[in-house]
């Protein structure tokens, strides 16, 4: 082996490259290239990722970072492999789960709201949630797509087999850096492709928009006008906003590019006002409309609401989504692919304790230094326990504060993420990620070939988002005509 693997250290769990025997077959190929790697061609390697991103202004922000918010994305230069076989039974439990949870969406917002009459889910328990929202009552969506791009998250265990740690249908982030991870690697190490049939997935722009296109209201004729509703420049995913702005052959508007006259949305352009049928928005519930959300927000649209209620545009994701990927309502979703689609869920999720049920509380209140601690609004990895990993005081504050507000807190069993190489200081060292799959829905549902590998690069850490320290990966899915693996399928068994 070349210095780059002299004595790899695995980390805890579920290795996706070596097993008890060895390299897997899936990645027999990929070591091969990096053995044959020394220290210097590897930092050239790096040193090319790196400046193509800083000419392409692919980067991301860190609010809180008192050194400088922008940072170019991170990425390893490390792939991960997902064979043929493994992927299809993924798309199938991804479509499952994400088609479930729009017909949840649909009922609740625009039908007779079974699920929560029949008790599928407490009544109290969604009308808490910071997510839901009153004002999306009667709002029809074409084909009752709800949630037209969702990011499930996906982790792997010690068995190997994956399970949806988090449901993302509000505005889901990260489908760029998939698509320019791809692209740098390509022209960074074109050699490492060689050996694989590997899916591409320079597409994305192509098939969001016709899944955009799918939606659009009924009167929009054959070429509906579609726009990207972006809170400007200064937002933390500003970059991916233009970069499918640029995909898609669309604009990129402000709440100040827009207007509603006599409920029809127009964009105002140099030739005149031009109607616009369906807003891709990234702009969160509370500040789409200050007519009938936040009155002091200036960066949604006067009138938006009623012309959504009026079918005159498609909002993207459709607004009150929110209430789903609340994590309180996370443990129901098993319960409510089997109410709505009469199957059991292909994915499991991860063993998870809702802290307002007083047993479940009473139970687990004095052993959290066992668990992982979420607050059910948060994102971004903020306000998370790692229950091992936190000190005295820090689980003592996790305790006080679930007893003083129970609703807002769930517990879940510690997954020791599945991890894979990555290079740290010259050398390859296991590393913990998680996955992220796009899941398009418009007249039918279709999971993008490929996802957002996000690392955790801190040694031992289990915490992946790039705002506390992650890292990147490509995601590579093999061709059908990849030959079959029986090891990983055995150790995933």
């Amino acid at each position: 082996m070349s210095e780059l693997l002299d004595n790899y250290r695995p980390a805890v769990g579920f290795d996706e490259a070596f097993g008890p025997d060895g390299v897997r077959s899936w990645y027999t190929k990929v070591v091969e290239r990096f053995e044959y790697l020394t220290t210097e061609e590897l930092h050239r390697i790096e040193r090319l990722v790196q400046d193509e991103f800083r000419r392409q202004g692919i980067t991301f922000t860190v609010y809180d970072d008192d050194a400088g918010t922008e940072r170019t994305w991170p990425m390893d230069l490390f792939p991960r492999i997902i064979d043929a076989a493994e992927w299809k039974g993924l798309e199938h439990g991804l479509a499952q789960r994400v088609t479930a949870l729009n017909r949840f969406l649909d009922d609740l917002y625009a039908g007779e709201r079974a699920a929560l009459h029949d008790g599928i889910v407490p009544q109290w328990l969604v009308t808490s949630s910071k997510g839901f929202e009153r004002n999306a009552f009667g709002i029809d969506v074409p084909f009752g797509a709800r949630c037209m791009i969702a990011g499930i998250d996906l982790v792997r265990g010690d068995d190997g087999g994956y399970r949806v740690l988090e449901d993302n249908l509000r505005n889901p982030s990260g489908i760029s850096y998939v698509i320019e991870n791809r692209a740098a690697m390509a022209k960074a190490f074109p050699a490492l492709f060689d050996d694989h049939t590997v899916r591409p997935v320079d597409q994305y722009g192509e098939l969001l928009r016709a899944t955009l296109e799918e939606v659009a209201p009924p009167g929009a004729g054959d070429q509906p006008s579609i726009v990207i509703l972006s809170p400007g420049p200064f937002n933390s995913a500003y970059f991916e906003h233009a970069f499918l702005a640029r995909a898609m052959g669309v604009e990129l508007v402000e709440g100040r590019d827009l207007v509603v006259d006599d409920q029809v949305v127009y964009a105002r352009t140099v030739g005149g006002l031009s109607p616009v049928d369906v807003i891709y928005r990234r702009i969160d519930d509370a500040f789409l409309d200050p007519v009938s959300f936040r009155p002091d927000s200036a960066l949604g649209v006067p009138g938006l609401l009623g012309a959504a209620r009026a079918g005159t545009v498609t909002v993207c994701n459709a607004i009150g989504n929110g209430v789903a990927d609340d994590k309180a309502l996370y443990p129901y979703v098993p319960d409510l692919i089997r109410y709505y689609l009469s199957e059991e869920p292909l994915l499991p999720n991860v063993p998870t304790y809702v802290m307002w049920d007083e047993n479940q509380r009473a139970e687990l209140i004095d052993r959290l230094d066992e668990f992982v601690i979420k607050p059910v609004a948060e994102s971004g990895g903020y306000g998370i326990v790692i229950g091992p990993h936190a000190s005295d005081a820090e689980l003592a504050k996790a305790r006080a504060t679930i007893e003083a507000d129970p609703r807002n807190w769930i517990v879940q069993d510690l997954v020791q993420l599945s991890s894979l190489p990555a290079v740290v200081d010259n050398k390859l060292s296991g590393r913990h990620m998680d996955l992220r799959p796009f899941v398009l829905t418009g007249e039918q549902t279709r999971v993008f070939p490929g996802g957002l590998t996000r690392v955790a690069m801190r040694e031992g850490s289990l915490i992946v988002n790039s705002s506390q320290g992650g890292g990147s990966k490509d995601t590579w899915i093999l061709a059908d005509d990849a030959p079959e693996d029986d090891d990983t399928a055995e150790d995933a068994a």
